[in-house]
Protein backbone atom coordinates (compact mmCIF):
# COMPACT_ATOMS: atom_id res chain seq x y z
CA UNK A 1 0.00 0.00 0.00
CA UNK A 2 2.83 2.37 0.87
CA UNK A 3 4.53 1.71 -2.47
CA UNK A 4 1.21 2.23 -4.30
CA UNK A 5 0.73 5.54 -2.49
CA UNK A 6 4.17 6.72 -3.62
CA UNK A 7 3.55 5.65 -7.21
CA UNK A 8 0.21 7.46 -7.37
CA UNK A 9 1.17 10.61 -5.48
CA UNK A 10 0.09 13.46 -7.76
CA UNK A 11 3.05 15.64 -6.77
CA UNK A 12 5.53 13.04 -8.04
CA UNK A 13 3.50 12.09 -11.12
CA UNK A 14 2.78 15.72 -11.96
CA UNK A 15 6.50 16.35 -12.18
CA UNK A 16 7.37 13.11 -14.01
CA UNK A 17 4.58 13.50 -16.57
CA UNK A 18 5.33 17.18 -17.15
CA UNK A 19 1.93 18.45 -15.97
CA UNK A 20 2.73 21.21 -13.47
CA UNK A 21 5.60 22.86 -11.66
CA UNK A 22 5.86 24.80 -8.40
CA UNK A 23 8.73 27.27 -8.29
CA UNK A 24 9.85 28.66 -4.95
CA UNK A 25 10.87 31.90 -6.65
CA UNK A 26 7.31 32.38 -7.92
CA UNK A 27 5.90 31.37 -4.55
CA UNK A 28 4.59 28.48 -2.48
CA UNK A 29 1.15 27.21 -3.36
CA UNK A 30 1.23 28.85 -6.81
CA UNK A 31 1.43 26.02 -9.37
CA UNK A 32 2.41 26.75 -12.93
CA UNK A 33 0.95 24.54 -15.64
CA UNK A 34 3.27 23.02 -18.23
CA UNK A 35 1.94 22.40 -21.78
CA UNK A 36 0.61 18.91 -21.02
CA UNK A 37 -1.04 20.05 -17.80
CA UNK A 38 -2.55 23.04 -19.55
CA UNK A 39 -3.97 20.70 -22.22
CA UNK A 40 -5.58 18.54 -19.53
CA UNK A 41 -7.07 21.65 -17.91
CA UNK A 42 -8.53 22.82 -21.22
CA UNK A 43 -10.30 19.50 -21.71
CA UNK A 44 -11.87 19.67 -18.23
CA UNK A 45 -12.80 23.35 -18.57
CA UNK A 46 -14.44 22.91 -21.98
CA UNK A 47 -16.23 19.80 -20.77
CA UNK A 48 -17.80 21.48 -17.75
CA UNK A 49 -18.66 24.79 -19.44
CA UNK A 50 -20.35 23.01 -22.36
CA UNK A 51 -22.30 20.75 -19.99
CA UNK A 52 -23.41 23.66 -17.80
CA UNK A 53 -24.54 25.67 -20.83
CA UNK A 54 -26.61 22.66 -21.92
CA UNK A 55 -28.22 22.72 -18.46
CA UNK A 56 -29.22 26.36 -18.63
CA UNK A 57 -26.24 28.14 -17.04
CA UNK A 58 -25.28 31.60 -18.24
CA UNK A 59 -21.49 31.86 -18.14
CA UNK A 60 -19.92 35.20 -17.29
CA UNK A 61 -16.47 36.67 -16.62
CA UNK A 62 -15.77 38.91 -13.63
CA UNK A 63 -12.56 40.59 -12.33
CA UNK A 64 -10.01 38.89 -10.09
CA UNK A 65 -10.01 41.92 -7.76
CA UNK A 66 -12.68 44.17 -6.30
CA UNK A 67 -13.04 47.01 -3.83
CA UNK A 68 -12.85 46.01 -0.20
CA UNK A 69 -16.33 47.50 0.23
CA UNK A 70 -17.78 44.63 -1.82
CA UNK A 71 -16.52 42.02 0.66
CA UNK A 72 -17.71 44.08 3.61
CA UNK A 73 -21.14 44.17 1.96
CA UNK A 74 -21.15 40.38 1.45
CA UNK A 75 -19.93 39.62 4.97
CA UNK A 76 -16.82 37.80 3.82
CA UNK A 77 -14.88 40.57 5.50
CA UNK A 78 -14.54 40.05 8.46
CA UNK A 79 -16.10 36.49 8.53
CA UNK A 80 -13.52 35.24 6.01
CA UNK A 81 -10.80 37.80 6.67
CA UNK A 82 -8.13 35.35 7.87
CA UNK A 83 -8.34 33.45 4.56
CA UNK A 84 -8.11 36.58 2.39
CA UNK A 85 -5.05 38.46 1.23
CA UNK A 86 -4.38 41.89 2.65
CA UNK A 87 -6.00 44.87 0.91
CA UNK A 88 -4.02 46.73 -1.74
CA UNK A 89 -4.15 50.52 -1.83
CA UNK A 90 -4.92 51.84 -5.33
CA UNK A 91 -5.16 55.63 -5.45
CA UNK A 92 -7.60 56.45 -2.64
CA UNK A 93 -9.36 53.06 -2.49
CA UNK A 94 -8.60 49.59 -1.10
CA UNK A 95 -8.89 46.51 -3.33
CA UNK A 96 -8.58 42.79 -2.61
CA UNK A 97 -7.83 39.65 -4.59
CA UNK A 98 -11.09 37.77 -4.56
CA UNK A 99 -11.47 34.55 -2.56
CA UNK A 100 -14.88 33.82 -4.14
CA UNK A 101 -17.20 35.10 -6.91
CA UNK A 102 -20.59 35.35 -5.21
CA UNK A 103 -20.41 39.13 -4.55
CA UNK A 104 -19.49 39.73 -8.21
CA UNK A 105 -22.36 37.58 -9.45
CA UNK A 106 -24.86 39.28 -7.15
CA UNK A 107 -23.79 42.68 -8.44
CA UNK A 108 -24.30 41.39 -11.99
CA UNK A 109 -27.80 40.28 -11.03
CA UNK A 110 -28.46 43.75 -9.65
CA UNK A 111 -27.44 45.44 -12.91
CA UNK A 112 -31.15 45.75 -13.80
CA UNK A 113 -34.56 44.77 -12.38
CA UNK A 114 -35.40 41.06 -12.72
CA UNK A 115 -38.68 39.29 -13.40
CA UNK A 116 -39.86 35.97 -11.99
CA UNK A 117 -39.84 34.77 -15.61
CA UNK A 118 -36.01 34.94 -15.59
CA UNK A 119 -35.69 32.69 -12.56
CA UNK A 120 -34.08 30.42 -11.72
CA UNK A 121 -31.10 32.32 -13.09
CA UNK A 122 -27.99 30.14 -13.11
CA UNK A 123 -24.88 32.34 -13.24
CA UNK A 124 -21.70 30.32 -13.88
CA UNK A 125 -18.02 31.14 -14.17
CA UNK A 126 -14.64 29.43 -14.30
CA UNK A 127 -13.13 31.86 -11.84
CA UNK A 128 -9.57 32.40 -10.64
CA UNK A 129 -9.65 32.71 -6.84
CA UNK A 130 -7.01 33.54 -4.25
CA UNK A 131 -6.97 32.36 -0.64
CA UNK A 132 -4.29 32.65 1.99
CA UNK A 133 -3.34 29.13 3.08
CA UNK A 134 -0.76 28.55 5.80
CA UNK A 135 2.53 27.17 4.46
CA UNK A 136 2.08 23.95 6.40
CA UNK A 137 -1.30 23.34 4.74
CA UNK A 138 -0.08 23.69 1.16
CA UNK A 139 0.15 20.43 -0.80
CA UNK A 140 0.72 20.13 -4.54
CA UNK A 141 -2.49 20.87 -6.42
CA UNK A 142 -4.79 19.83 -3.60
CA UNK A 143 -4.29 22.93 -1.49
CA UNK A 144 -3.00 26.04 -3.22
CA UNK A 145 -3.07 29.79 -2.85
CA UNK A 146 -4.42 30.42 -6.36
CA UNK A 147 -6.92 28.16 -8.10
CA UNK A 148 -9.71 28.06 -10.66
CA UNK A 149 -13.19 27.14 -9.42
CA UNK A 150 -16.19 26.02 -11.46
CA UNK A 151 -18.40 28.38 -9.52
CA UNK A 152 -22.08 29.22 -9.92
CA UNK A 153 -24.87 31.05 -8.12
CA UNK A 154 -28.51 30.25 -8.75
CA UNK A 155 -31.10 32.92 -8.01
CA UNK A 156 -34.53 31.43 -7.23
CA UNK A 157 -38.09 32.64 -6.60
CA UNK A 158 -38.73 30.46 -3.53
CA UNK A 159 -37.09 28.14 -1.08
CA UNK A 160 -38.86 25.23 -2.81
CA UNK A 161 -37.25 26.21 -6.11
CA UNK A 162 -33.90 26.60 -4.36
CA UNK A 163 -34.10 23.04 -2.98
CA UNK A 164 -35.07 21.77 -6.43
CA UNK A 165 -32.05 23.54 -7.93
CA UNK A 166 -29.81 22.00 -5.27
CA UNK A 167 -31.04 18.59 -6.38
CA UNK A 168 -30.24 19.46 -10.01
CA UNK A 169 -26.78 20.65 -8.96
CA UNK A 170 -26.18 17.29 -7.25
CA UNK A 171 -27.38 15.56 -10.44
CA UNK A 172 -24.76 17.52 -12.38
CA UNK A 173 -22.04 16.64 -9.87
CA UNK A 174 -22.88 12.94 -10.07
CA UNK A 175 -22.92 13.14 -13.89
CA UNK A 176 -19.48 14.78 -13.88
CA UNK A 177 -18.07 12.21 -11.48
CA UNK A 178 -19.40 9.41 -13.65
CA UNK A 179 -17.66 10.81 -16.74
CA UNK A 180 -14.44 11.10 -14.73
CA UNK A 181 -14.69 7.45 -13.69
CA UNK A 182 -15.48 8.20 -10.05
CA UNK A 183 -18.15 6.20 -8.23
CA UNK A 184 -20.09 7.08 -5.07
CA UNK A 185 -18.86 5.04 -2.12
CA UNK A 186 -15.68 3.94 -3.85
CA UNK A 187 -14.25 7.38 -4.63
CA UNK A 188 -16.46 10.01 -3.02
CA UNK A 189 -19.07 10.44 -0.29
CA UNK A 190 -21.66 13.02 0.76
CA UNK A 191 -21.51 15.17 3.89
CA UNK A 192 -24.25 17.45 5.19
CA UNK A 193 -22.28 20.31 6.73
CA UNK A 194 -24.15 22.07 9.52
CA UNK A 195 -23.63 25.28 11.47
CA UNK A 196 -23.37 25.89 15.21
CA UNK A 197 -25.76 28.40 16.76
CA UNK A 198 -23.33 28.92 19.62
CA UNK A 199 -20.55 30.07 17.31
CA UNK A 200 -21.61 33.68 16.78
CA UNK A 201 -18.20 34.69 15.46
CA UNK A 202 -18.15 32.19 12.58
CA UNK A 203 -21.80 32.05 11.48
CA UNK A 204 -24.51 34.43 10.34
CA UNK A 205 -27.05 34.68 13.15
CA UNK A 206 -30.52 33.37 12.27
CA UNK A 207 -31.36 30.37 14.46
CA UNK A 208 -34.77 29.74 12.91
CA UNK A 209 -33.38 30.10 9.39
CA UNK A 210 -30.53 27.69 10.09
CA UNK A 211 -32.86 25.10 11.59
CA UNK A 212 -35.22 25.26 8.62
CA UNK A 213 -32.46 25.25 5.98
CA UNK A 214 -30.65 22.32 7.59
CA UNK A 215 -33.93 20.42 7.69
CA UNK A 216 -34.57 21.11 3.99
CA UNK A 217 -31.11 19.84 3.01
CA UNK A 218 -31.48 16.78 5.23
CA UNK A 219 -34.80 15.90 3.58
CA UNK A 220 -33.30 16.45 0.13
CA UNK A 221 -30.49 13.99 0.84
CA UNK A 222 -32.88 11.43 2.31
CA UNK A 223 -35.13 11.72 -0.75
CA UNK A 224 -32.14 11.08 -3.03
CA UNK A 225 -31.41 7.85 -1.20
CA UNK A 226 -27.62 8.24 -1.14
CA UNK A 227 -25.87 7.63 2.21
CA UNK A 228 -24.51 10.75 3.87
CA UNK A 229 -22.98 11.85 7.16
CA UNK A 230 -23.65 15.02 9.13
CA UNK A 231 -20.88 17.28 10.40
CA UNK A 232 -21.46 20.13 12.81
CA UNK A 233 -19.50 23.38 12.45
CA UNK A 234 -18.51 22.67 8.80
CA UNK A 235 -21.07 24.94 7.10
CA UNK A 236 -20.31 28.13 5.19
CA UNK A 237 -20.75 31.24 7.33
CA UNK A 238 -23.94 32.09 5.39
CA UNK A 239 -25.67 28.70 5.44
CA UNK A 240 -25.55 24.87 5.48
CA UNK A 241 -24.17 22.89 2.58
CA UNK A 242 -23.86 19.48 0.99
CA UNK A 243 -20.22 18.60 0.43
CA UNK A 244 -18.79 15.92 -1.84
CA UNK A 245 -15.78 14.50 -0.03
CA UNK A 246 -12.82 12.70 -1.60
CA UNK A 247 -9.64 11.19 -0.14
CA UNK A 248 -6.16 11.48 -1.60
CA UNK A 249 -3.65 8.60 -1.67
CA UNK A 250 -2.51 9.53 1.83
CA UNK A 251 -6.04 9.10 3.17
CA UNK A 252 -6.60 12.83 3.82
CA UNK A 253 -10.16 13.90 3.09
CA UNK A 254 -10.97 17.14 1.29
CA UNK A 255 -14.12 18.74 -0.08
CA UNK A 256 -14.10 18.35 -3.87
CA UNK A 257 -17.50 19.79 -4.86
CA UNK A 258 -20.16 21.60 -2.84
CA UNK A 259 -23.77 22.81 -2.96
CA UNK A 260 -24.74 25.53 -0.47
CA UNK A 261 -27.92 27.22 0.75
CA UNK A 262 -27.58 30.94 1.47
CA UNK A 263 -29.42 32.44 4.45
CA UNK A 264 -27.53 35.70 4.49
CA UNK A 265 -26.49 37.35 1.25
CA UNK A 266 -29.84 37.78 -0.52
CA UNK A 267 -30.73 40.19 2.29
CA UNK A 268 -27.32 41.85 2.40
CA UNK A 269 -27.41 42.54 -1.35
CA UNK A 270 -31.13 43.24 -1.59
CA UNK A 271 -31.67 40.49 -4.19
CA UNK A 272 -35.27 40.71 -5.34
CA UNK A 273 -37.45 40.04 -8.37
CA UNK A 274 -40.78 41.30 -9.68
CA UNK A 275 -43.41 38.60 -9.22
CA UNK A 276 -46.58 37.76 -11.15
CA UNK A 277 -48.40 40.26 -8.92
CA UNK A 278 -46.08 43.00 -10.22
CA UNK A 279 -44.67 43.44 -6.71
CA UNK A 280 -41.11 43.07 -5.44
CA UNK A 281 -40.24 39.78 -3.68
CA UNK A 282 -37.05 38.55 -1.97
CA UNK A 283 -34.96 36.07 -3.96
CA UNK A 284 -33.37 32.86 -2.69
CA UNK A 285 -29.80 31.80 -3.51
CA UNK A 286 -27.90 28.55 -4.04
CA UNK A 287 -24.09 28.43 -4.36
CA UNK A 288 -22.56 25.41 -6.10
CA UNK A 289 -19.41 24.05 -7.69
CA UNK A 290 -19.85 21.34 -10.31
CA UNK A 291 -16.30 20.13 -10.89
CA UNK A 292 -14.75 21.90 -7.92
CA UNK A 293 -11.34 23.48 -8.09
CA UNK A 294 -9.69 22.46 -11.37
CA UNK A 295 -6.42 22.07 -9.45
CA UNK A 296 -7.85 19.78 -6.79
CA UNK A 297 -9.84 17.75 -9.32
CA UNK A 298 -6.72 17.20 -11.44
CA UNK A 299 -4.87 16.05 -8.31
CA UNK A 300 -7.61 13.47 -7.60
CA UNK A 301 -7.63 12.32 -11.23
CA UNK A 302 -3.84 11.88 -11.33
CA UNK A 303 -3.99 9.74 -8.21
CA UNK A 304 -7.10 7.84 -9.28
CA UNK A 305 -5.66 6.91 -12.69
CA UNK A 306 -2.00 6.77 -11.71
CA UNK A 307 -1.47 9.32 -14.49
CA UNK A 308 -2.82 6.90 -17.12
CA UNK A 309 -5.74 9.09 -18.18
CA UNK A 310 -8.53 7.75 -20.39
CA UNK A 311 -8.17 8.70 -24.05
CA UNK A 312 -10.65 11.60 -23.96
CA UNK A 313 -8.78 13.25 -21.06
CA UNK A 314 -5.18 12.43 -21.94
CA UNK A 315 -2.99 15.54 -22.50
CA UNK A 316 -1.26 13.70 -25.34
CA UNK A 317 -3.61 11.21 -26.97
CA UNK A 318 -1.25 9.72 -29.53
CA UNK A 319 2.46 9.79 -30.37
CA UNK A 320 3.75 9.36 -33.90
CA UNK A 321 6.92 7.23 -33.90
CA UNK A 322 9.20 7.24 -36.89
CA UNK A 323 11.21 4.04 -37.41
CA UNK A 324 14.08 6.00 -38.90
CA UNK A 325 15.21 9.29 -40.40
CA UNK A 326 14.08 8.24 -43.87
CA UNK A 327 10.47 8.23 -42.69
CA UNK A 328 10.46 11.47 -40.69
CA UNK A 329 8.78 13.42 -43.48
CA UNK A 330 5.92 10.91 -43.66
CA UNK A 331 5.68 10.93 -39.85
CA UNK A 332 5.43 14.73 -39.93
CA UNK A 333 2.55 14.60 -42.43
CA UNK A 334 0.73 12.05 -40.25
CA UNK A 335 1.25 14.27 -37.18
CA UNK A 336 -0.06 17.35 -39.01
CA UNK A 337 -3.23 15.55 -40.11
CA UNK A 338 -3.90 14.40 -36.54
CA UNK A 339 -3.45 17.92 -35.15
CA UNK A 340 -5.66 19.36 -37.89
CA UNK A 341 -8.36 16.92 -36.75
CA UNK A 342 -8.08 18.27 -33.14
CA UNK A 343 -6.38 15.13 -31.88
CA UNK A 344 -3.75 15.93 -29.26
CA UNK A 345 -0.61 14.46 -30.78
CA UNK A 346 3.17 14.52 -30.44
CA UNK A 347 5.84 13.05 -32.70
CA UNK A 348 9.10 11.34 -31.88
CA UNK A 349 11.57 11.54 -34.76
CA UNK A 350 14.64 11.20 -32.54
CA UNK A 351 17.54 8.87 -33.31
CA UNK A 352 16.43 6.38 -30.64
CA UNK A 353 15.45 2.84 -31.57
CA UNK A 354 11.78 2.07 -32.10
CA UNK A 355 11.81 -0.06 -28.96
CA UNK A 356 13.08 2.87 -26.89
CA UNK A 357 10.48 5.19 -28.42
CA UNK A 358 7.70 2.76 -27.51
CA UNK A 359 9.04 2.43 -23.96
CA UNK A 360 9.13 6.21 -23.65
CA UNK A 361 5.50 6.45 -24.83
CA UNK A 362 4.51 3.86 -22.21
CA UNK A 363 6.45 5.69 -19.48
CA UNK A 364 4.69 8.91 -20.45
CA UNK A 365 1.39 6.97 -20.21
CA UNK A 366 0.28 7.97 -23.72
CA UNK A 367 -2.87 5.96 -24.58
CA UNK A 368 -1.67 4.95 -28.06
CA UNK A 369 1.05 5.45 -30.62
CA UNK A 370 1.36 5.29 -34.40
CA UNK A 371 4.38 3.62 -35.99
CA UNK A 372 5.51 4.68 -39.47
CA UNK A 373 8.26 2.92 -41.39
CA UNK A 374 9.02 1.65 -44.86
CA UNK A 375 5.88 -0.51 -45.22
CA UNK A 376 3.58 2.23 -43.90
CA UNK A 377 5.12 4.92 -46.09
CA UNK A 378 4.99 2.74 -49.21
CA UNK A 379 1.36 1.71 -48.70
CA UNK A 380 0.11 5.04 -47.30
CA UNK A 381 -1.01 3.44 -44.01
CA UNK A 382 -0.04 3.58 -40.33
CA UNK A 383 0.30 0.98 -37.57
CA UNK A 384 -1.73 1.82 -34.47
CA UNK A 385 -0.80 0.31 -31.09
CA UNK A 386 -2.48 0.78 -27.69
CA UNK A 387 -1.11 1.10 -24.16
CA UNK A 388 -3.93 -1.18 -23.01
CA UNK A 389 -2.62 -4.05 -25.11
CA UNK A 390 -5.37 -4.07 -27.73
CA UNK A 391 -4.49 -5.81 -30.96
CA UNK A 392 -2.40 -3.57 -33.22
CA UNK A 393 -4.10 -2.32 -36.38
CA UNK A 394 -2.78 -1.33 -39.80
CA UNK A 395 -5.11 1.34 -41.13
CA UNK A 396 -5.41 4.11 -43.67
CA UNK A 397 -4.68 7.45 -42.02
CA UNK A 398 -8.23 8.71 -42.62
CA UNK A 399 -9.62 5.66 -40.82
CA UNK A 400 -7.24 6.22 -37.90
CA UNK A 401 -8.36 9.84 -37.61
CA UNK A 402 -12.03 8.78 -37.56
CA UNK A 403 -11.31 6.06 -34.97
CA UNK A 404 -9.38 8.38 -32.66
CA UNK A 405 -11.90 11.20 -32.94
CA UNK A 406 -14.62 8.75 -31.88
CA UNK A 407 -12.49 7.54 -28.97
CA UNK A 408 -11.86 11.15 -27.98
CA UNK A 409 -15.53 11.89 -27.40
CA UNK A 410 -16.79 12.21 -23.82
CA UNK A 411 -17.83 8.67 -22.81
CA UNK A 412 -21.57 7.96 -22.95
Amino acid sequence: MEENMKERDHKRLGRELGLFYIDETVGKGLPMWLPKGAALRRVLERFIVDEEVRRGYQHVLTPDIARLELYKKSGHYPHYKKDMYAPVQIEDEEFMLRPMTCPHHFQLYLSRPRSYRELPMRIGELAKLYRFEQSGELMGLQRTRAFCLSDAHIICVSEEQAVEEMGKALDLIEYVNGKLGLAHGAHYSFRLSLGDSGNTEKYHQDDAGWEKAEGLLRELMKARGAPFVEAKNEAAFYGPKIDVQMKNVNGKEDTAFTVQYDLCMPGRFGLTYIGEDNKEHPAFVVHRSSIGSIERTVAFLIEHTGGAFPFWLAPVQVKVLSVGEAFNKYAQSVYEKLVAADIRAERDDSNETLGKKVRNARTEKVPCWIVVGEKEQKEGVVTLEWRSGEEKQILLLGDVVSLLKKRGMIPA
